[in-house]
Parts: structure tokens; C-alpha cells; sequence
């Protein structure tokens, strides 16, 4: 029966292990600040020292001698939390001590005092036990190397005693048991961990060691093995994961990218400026912004249209005074209340031509002259505002001048948010100040 646990449990372990290294080969892309994913269960294989002596019962056993044997075991590991998980330990190997403190040695008795010893095979124990994870000293990288835990829990065992010289052998019983330990685990690769840890079995019963004493006996074991994380490979391990360190060089990355963002927008921003310069620039000087010249090149002093293209008749300016009729003023401002717009363009919208034809209409008979006053609400930069508010006042000079309107007569001027004329902290107000202001005289 010894001899088929034994072999039951390497073979186990080993089929564990096999199917932990064929699960991290599947590779996985995760991107950043994204759900991440845990290898929460693990098994490991330990081997170590098993003795009588602990650090709780001292001197004080039913044998003075302690002596060491070797143990062997292994555990499944179910991680909550970075710093807590629930363990199954398991446990085999012999506790052996000598010179029954019951026998006196002097010398009629020596020999028999000498000669008295025991040996406790455990034959299996299983056991459930709480594992703390006291800290991960990880600052700089994702995986921890060194994690110091304590550990605590109950569990059953099998195990007989063979006593020479102190009473009689002890066949195999079961008892409950609790263990209580502390350790530290050491990573050595990403999923994998040396362990060394350091274990107390109170056993529940005096007869463990086949002499029946006044109190529970108990044994340590000492123990050095190996961990291997279950799951996908590019997975952290729960236990050994750094939350410090990951945020760190996310966060890097993140600041990289911003940087880079921010280096993008400033050249973007600069070949928007020097593009709004050259298309509201007036190179030939006739009055007509570059973007709205289409007959740029013209000679000074040339009279043109809102087109800047030269009028081959000009008509003789004749100065007189200029009486405006409440009938004219009631034509510009129905053009004002249906001027309307594209959503932050200069473009016209068809459904204004008409109130704009009698505004031309109006210029022309009349011979008045014209003020554009573009303006806007304060949403957006001043430099984007007042351009736009430029360009929609340019817009409707080139559209009455289209229509026969003398382009000298028509002045065109942007405020950007400069003048406004109700609060913008509301939508009706912003609504309000976003306007193109005619005056006729």
C-alpha cells in the first residue's frame, strides 16, 4: 500500500506538471490597461526533513534524541487574492527519535535506555490550510521574486508506530492533526518558484509516537521544493503579481504615447497657422483675401470685383447723400434672420440666397454702401473664432459682389467672440452672439 501511494502521487504530480508546461504555450495578446488575466492554481513537489524536535515542544518529548529522516509531499494551490489562498498539503515520510525519557539510564538500565527508539511512518496525511502572502518585494518588475508567507489549517493522517524498548508497537490509526508554517518562495521564472518553507504538526492524540505521554505530540519538517503556476504562459501569477511595478511601465507607455500625441498636434497646429496666414493675406493688395482671389496677381490700384478680378467698366463713384427708409432696413434684417450657415464653415446656405438677391438688389439701386461684421460665441480657440468669423463676412461680400454689388462699397470685418452681445454661459446666449451684423449707410 506504501509503495502504490507513493507511486499514485508522483504520477500525478508529474501529469500536472506536463499539462502546466503544454497550457503556457498558447500565446495570448492582451493590450494595455485592458481586463488582465491570472494564473490562479498551481501544484508543487517538496522534499525536506522530518523530526520530533520542534521549536513550540522543545526537550520536551517522550524521546530525548530526536533524530531526521526524510519526508516528501506535494500540494495544490488555489489563489483568491495576491495575498491569501486556500492550499491542499499532502505528506509522507517516517518521525524517528531515541532514548524513551520514561527510561532513567544508569548503569544496570543503560543499555536498555540506549537501545530504546521509535519510528512513526505517516503513510499519507492530507490537510487544508489558509496561505498568507506577507509581501511582494517587487518594485521594478511585474513578477515578484520573493514572497515570505505563513500558513495554517487542519488536516487527517494515516500512521503507525514501531517502539523498541519503550512498550509496545502501535498499529496504523488515523488522527486529525493541524499545521501551521511560514516560508518564502523565490522566482526564478515567469510562473515558476522555488519554495522553502517550515512546518509545525500538532497531532490530536499523545500516541503518535507509540508512547502515550500528558500531551498531544507534535513533529516539524523542514522542506525545500519547487512551484508551477497552471494556465497561460503570458498569464502573471497571481500570487507573485505587482501591481506597483505593471502601473509603473504602463504608465510609462502611456506618458510615451502623449508625448507623442502632443509633438503631432503642436506641427499640425503650426501648419494651420501658416496656412491661415497665407489664405487671409492680401498679396496683390486689392482689397480681397487670397483664399477669395480669383485673379490673384492683380496691379495696384486696380478696381475689382468681390473676386478680386478686375471690373473692365468701372462705374464713376458719385458721392450723394444717402437716405436709408425703414422699407430698406426691414430688407436687411429679414436677410439677417435667414442667413444661415454650414456647422463651423463659411459655407452659404441656399436657403439664404433669396434675402441676400434683395440685399443686392437694394446696394444696387440705392448705390448704398455695406458693413460685414462677423462674430461668434466663445466655444473654441480665438484664433479659430476669428477666423471664421472673417470668413463668413468675406463669404457674403463675395456673394453680393457675384450678384452686381460694387466690391468698394462692401466692407467685411471679423470679431471672433470679441463683441458679444448676451452671455455665452448658456445655449440661447451662444446662440445669440454667433451672428453676421449688416450695416447700411
Amino acid at each position: 500500500m506504501k509503495t502504490v501511494t507513493k507511486i499514485s502521487m508522483m504520477l500525478a504530480l508529474t501529469g500536472m506538471a506536463s499539462q502546466t508546461i503544454a497550457q503556457e504555450t498558447t500565446p495570448e495578446t492582451k493590450s494595455r490597461f485592458s481586463t488582465k488575466n491570472f494564473r490562479t492554481w498551481s501544484i508543487g513537489a517538496h522534499g525536506g526533513v522530518l523530526t520530533p524536535y520542534t521549536v513550540f515542544r522543545g526537550e520536551n518529548n517522550d524521546f530525548n534524541t530526536p533524530t531526521e529522516s526524510w519526508g516528501y509531499g506535494g500540494f495544490i494551490k488555489k489563489q483568491i487574492i495576491p495575498s491569501f489562498g486556500i492550499q491542499a498539503d499532502f505528506l509522507a515520510g517516517n518521525v524517528e527519535g531515541l532514548r524513551a525519557s520514561s527510561l532513567v539510564p544508569n548503569t544496570s538500565a543503560n543499555a536498555l535506555y540506549e537501545g530504546s527508539s521509535f519510528k512513526s511512518h505517516i503513510e499519507w496525511s492530507a490537510a487544508l490550510t489558509a496561505n498568507f502572502t506577507l509581501a511582494n518585494l517587487s518594485i521594478n518588475k511585474e513578477n515578484g521574486y520573493f514572497s515570505p508567507y505563513m500558513k495554517a489549517g487542519a488536516g487527517y493522517m494515516s500512521s503507525n508506530a514501531e517502539v523498541i524498548n519503550a512498550g509496545p508497537s502501535r498499529g496504523y490509526a488515523e488522527n486529525w492533526f493541524v499545521p501551521v508554517g511560514a516560508g518564502f518562495k523565490i522566482g526564478i521564472s515567469r510562473g515558476i518558484n522555488l519554495d522553502f518553507g517550515y512546518d509545525v504538526n500538532f497531532v490530536k492524540t499523545n500516541n503518535f509516537d507509540g508512547v502515550a505521554g500528558s500531551s498531544f505530540d507534535n513533529f516539524s519538517y523542514g522542506h525545500a521544493g519547487i512551484e508551477f503556476a497552471l494556465g497561460k504562459r503570458q498569464n502573471p501569477q497571481l500570487a507573485n503579481y505587482s501591481a506597483l511595478a505593471d502601473l509603473r511601465k504602463q504608465t510609462a507607455a502611456e506618458s510615451a504615447e502623449l508625448r507623442n500625441a502632443l509633438s503631432t498636434a503642436e506641427q499640425n497646429a503650426a501648419r494651420e497657422r501658416e496656412q491661415y496666414a497665407k489664405d487671409m493675406g492680401d498679396d496683390d493688395g486689392d482689397g480681397v483675401a487670397n483664399k477669395f482671389d480669383k485673379c490673384p496677381g492683380t496691379a495696384a490700384n486696380t478696381v475689382v470685383d468681390g473676386a478680386g478680378c478686375a471690373l473692365t467698366v468701372p462705374r464713376e463713384i458719385i458721392r450723394e447723400k444717402i437716405v436709408v427708409t425703414e422699407a430698406d432696413r426691414r430688407i436687411v434684417d429679414e436677410a439677417i434672420k435667414n442667413l444661415e450657415f454650414d456647422l463651423s464653415k463659411s459655407t452659404i446656405r441656399p436657403t439664404s440666397y433669396a434675402t441676400l438677391n434683395r440685399v443686392a438688389t437694394l446696394l444696387k439701386e440705392k448705390d448704398f454702401s455695406l458693413k460685414l461684421a462677423g462674430h461668434t460665441d466663445n466655444t473654441g480657440s480665438m484664433e479659430l473664432n476669428l477666423r471664421l468669423s472673417k470668413e463668413r463676412a468675406e463669404a457674403i461680400k463675395a456673394y453680393l459682389v457675384s450678384q452686381g454689388v460694387n466690391a468698394s462699397r462692401i466692407e467685411a470685418t471679423g470679431y471672433g467672440p470679441n463683441q458679444p452681445i448676451a452671455p455665452n454661459d448658456t445655449a440661447e446666449g451662444r446662440q445669440t452672439n454667433r451672428r453676421v451684423e449688416f450695416s447700411i449707410f
